[in-house]
């Protein structure tokens, strides 16, 4: 009787070690689920600056080639008038 008491004492967990080691990895785990929060939150925040940055970059890139066809014209404009310049006779 002592042994079959003895075996089953010492091969099994008691409710409260198990309860220890269950409160444990329960801390564990809040714990990382704070960090993923956190970094969910700040991904989130990354995302929507750079979706910014992209609809600025579309706009900027977009004012660029406005000028630079203005500066096309102007280049146009610029060559012409020297060559009328220069067909016209010096005296």
């Amino acid at each position: 009787m002592v042994l079959v008491g003895s075996v089953g004492i010492s091969g099994c967990a008691t409710k409260g070690y198990v309860n220890q080691q269950i409160a444990t990895v329960n801390s564990r785990i809040d714990t990382i689920d704070g960090r993923v929060r956190t970094v969910e939150g700040t991904s989130g925040q990354a995302l929507t600056q750079a979706q910014a940055a992209a609809g600025q970059a579309q706009q900027n890139a977009q004012r660029i080639d406005q000028i630079n066809g203005r500066v096309d014209g102007l280049d146009q404009q610029m060559q012409q008038q020297a060559q009328r310049q220069q067909r016209r006779p010096r005296g």
